[in-house]
């Protein structure tokens, strides 16, 4: 029998994100340049539908199976296929079941075909009752979710918004984009009038498309437009503000805040720069596709003293960090916080934040930004920065105050804002 193309990519994509720490933000789209027409849609609807309810079916796999130990790639294959079972109705049964096995075979995993073929018609046939120890487990698997990042959630917010978080964090994202200077205005104007799109709601000058279609792809692979969630494009608006001559992003690439940036003050002097010659090389790309002319990129270790003056009126850090705020288009992410790696992450980012602030002039914006929810990023830092330093103050943005919290510090998030969950600090260097 021969196996959809669509759901052996599926699998060698959720392979490598399970044993190879691959992502799914670069493998999917690697994998559908290769796919045509249906194939395309459905490996996207099982990756992404099989990461955000990966605990779910694992509970369910081991309730059928009564805690069998399953080996990596035959319990990735029935997560497939229960997927389909479960939320896919347009795809039979039997071919959920059958292609599974096939999926087995392909794998060379021949002697677990039958094992395959018999979970899953067993589940086919009735879903065991899942029971749960606590409430943090419930939801746990009812959102997929790990309880340890739920119980890390419900310290912060409290137990309700943990849990509506991570309800959130399973909806399907807004397809949301923006300008670049290649852009036909005339061309969004017929957008919106055909109904294909609307303006954001959060940030000037974003757009929000009904759903993805092959003539938004189109624009995006020229550089006419460039998808980007609204609260990344809401820090870039802020950083953008606070512009006058000389501006720097410290760890720029891929782009997305440079090249919003770089077009919002085309009178400046733009600078941007990353670790590697991959990520520069990334950078470099993006700015050639969108047309963007007016920034110099530089190579350099932003963990390291940096290789400029005191010369930028504004800065922007948007810091590497665990990225739990992107969870709706990251969903892996979730299955990857550790205690350990959020400690390494908050030395980092707190070396970054001082390095930048010796480049800054009097009366200049250090903008600081993360896509994280964990407060170790965002609040800590600021905090140990600033009190290692009184040199600087907050400074709340003008404008912004459905985001701002009573520190003046900027929030968003999934549930509450239906966009990325980020977080900023505006620090002005006192004179």
């Amino acid at each position: 029998m021969k196996i959809s193309p669509a759901r052996v990519a599926a699998f060698r994509i959720l392979k490598k994100i399970e044993l190879e720490n691959g992502l799914s933000a670069v493998l999917l789209p690697e994998a559908e340049a290769f796919l045509e027409g249906a194939d395309k849609g459905l490996c996207h609807a099982l990756v992404l539908g099989v990461l955000r309810r990966q605990i779910f079916l694992d509970r369910l796999i081991d309730a059928s199976t009564r805690g069998k130990k399953v080996d990596h790639e035959i319990r990735i294959i029935l997560r497939i296929g229960l997927f389909q079972l479960k939320f896919l109705e347009r795809v039979p049964a039997h071919a959920a079941i059958n292609e599974s096995v096939e999926l087995a075979k392909f794998a060379r995993k021949h002697s677990a075909a039958g094992f395959v073929n018999a979970v899953l018609r067993k589940l086919s046939r009735e879903m065991p009752q899942l029971e749960f120890v606590s409430e943090i487990d419930r939801v746990s698997v009812e959102t997929s979710h790990p309880a340890e990042l739920l119980e890390r959630w419900s310290s912060q917010f409290g137990a309700e918004r943990a849990a509506n978080i991570a309800r959130a964090n399973n909806e399907l994202p807004k397809i949301a984009f923006r300008k670049t200077p290649k852009t036909d205005t005339a061309d969004i104007a017929s957008l919106i009038s055909a109904g294909e799109a609307q303006p954001s709601a959060v940030v000037d000058g974003a757009y929000v498309a009904t759903a993805m279609n092959d003539g938004l792809r189109t624009r995006e692979l020229g550089g006419q437009i460039y998808f980007q969630d609204e609260a990344s494009q809401l820090v870039a608006a802020i950083a953008a503000k606070f512009v006058k001559a000389r501006f720097l992003d410290l760890c720029a690439a891929p782009g997305s805040k440079t090249t919003a940036i770089a077009m919002a003050v085309p009178n400046a002097a733009v600078f941007a720069g990353d670790l590697s010659a991959r990520r520069t090389k990334t950078l470099l790309e993006l700015l050639q596709r969108q047309g963007t002319k007016n920034v110099c990129v530089a190579r350099y270790d932003a963990e390291r003293p940096l290789p400029f003056g005191t010369v930028f009126d504004a800065i922007l850090l948007d810091a590497p960090c665990s990225g739990t705020g992107t969870i709706r288009h990251n969903p892996e992410i979730r299955y990857r916080v550790k205690e350990d790696e959020l400690e390494r992450l908050r030395t980092r980012q707190l070396v970054m934040l001082r390095n930048a602030a010796e480049c800054l002039m009097p009366d200049g914006h250090l903008i600081y930004s993360t896509c994280s929810l964990e407060r170790e990023e965002n609040e800590d830092v600021i905090a140990e920065f600033l009190g290692g330093s009184d040199g600087f103050e907050i400074v709340p943005v003008n404008g912004q105050e459905r985001f701002i919290r009573d520190d003046g510090t900027l929030r968003t998030f999934a549930d509450r804002d239906g966009v990325d969950g980020f977080f900023a600090a505006i620090l002005r260097r006192k004179t």
